[in-house]
């Protein structure tokens, strides 16, 4: 086993977002190091070299495509794999913390030609086109991909979303908080991007559910992340209590049957509030409490992975 090179890649925490984006809401994702992947050369590891084996016989097919505006070098890329390049990751997969963008945003960082990501740091006006171009490399994985979980992993920087062309590097405001928290719980088995993406696409073809999406799911979300930015916790709250209930009452195939019961708990008792984290349908469950403490004691039956204090 050998290292390609020394640069790590770490998972990502979609705090707001999750569905909305697709349909122009905004968007606020940070890094996440519990976790992390790394391109290595370990004939050992078939299966991650055969899995990319097809995605480069996927990506011979992207570059040709007048929407894919990277220089990628390929030849290069095939002769690593036939050496026995592997991503080696700790990044569980299915469990909504970027597992797949972190494979996309390293090989992007090895094979894309002439490429820096420091130029995006001082030119945030490219990083739409960035964006873009790493959603169409994980489209491989998902099916259909905002780009946004591959640029958090590649950046290494929390992103701000404003709209689908409007992407920009933004600071986590230090909230100073003791009491409250943002954090995880796993709920044990992994969930289907794919699945879960083509389920919603299905769905948005209702007229009603679509205007539902573009209308309070987005005003909902987008207060959460002017609330969460501008460190006020009572508008934070606030909406984050409607955005986890409109959750459970609209994206129930995306809530595990088994966490219908503590989602419901957090918002008639007000001391947490949960929501999707990525696609749902398993994986990691996002939540928020301004008491982790009690929220603790109430959910003793689930190890809580804080995220950050609130």
């Amino acid at each position: 086993m050998g290292l390609i090179n020394d640069t790590k890649f770490y998972s990502k925490i979609l705090l707001f977002g999750e569905y909305g984006i697709i349909e122009d809401s905004m968007g606020l994702s940070i890094p996440y190091d519990q976790f992390q992947g790394k391109l290595e050369f370990n004939k050992k590891n078939t299966s991650s070299n055969s899995n990319l084996a097809q995605f480069a016989e996927y990506l011979e097919d992207l570059i040709q495509s007048e929407d894919f505006t990277a220089n990628l070098d390929l030849n290069q890329l095939n002769k690593d794999i036939d050496m026995g390049l592997s991503f080696e990751s700790s990044i569980p997969q299915g469990f909504g913390v970027g597992s797949s963008g972190a494979l996309v945003a390293a090989i992007y960082s090895k094979y894309a030609i002439s490429e820096d990501k420091s130029y995006y740091e001082s030119n945030p006006s490219e990083i739409s086109s960035l964006k873009r171009n790493l959603g169409l490399m994980e489209s491989h994985f998902h099916g259909k991909s905002s780009g946004l979980d591959p640029l958090i992993c590649y950046l290494n920087l929390p992103v701000l979303i404003k709209s689908k062309e409007d992407v920009d590097v933004t600071a986590i405001p230090d909230l100073q908080g003791k009491e409250g928290a943002i954090f995880l719980i796993n709920s044990g088995t992994p969930g289907n991007t794919g699945n879960m993406v083509s389920i919603f696409m299905e769905k948005c073809k209702e007229e009603g559910f679509r205007k539902m999406v573009k209308t309070t799911l987005k005003k909902y979300n987008d207060e959460c992340i002017k609330a969460f930015l501008n460190k006020d916790l009572t508008p934070l709250f606030k909406n984050l209590k409607k955005l986890s209930a409109l959750f459970l009452d609209k994206f129930s195939p995306m809530i595990p049957e088994n966490f219908e019961k503590i989602w419901k708990k957090g918002l008639e008792t007000n001391t947490y509030y949960l929501k999707l984290c990525g696609s749902g349908g398993g994986g990691y469950i996002l939540g928020f409490t301004k008491d982790i403490k009690k929220t603790q004691k109430m959910l003793s039956e689930h190890q809580l992975e804080i995220v950050c204090n609130l």
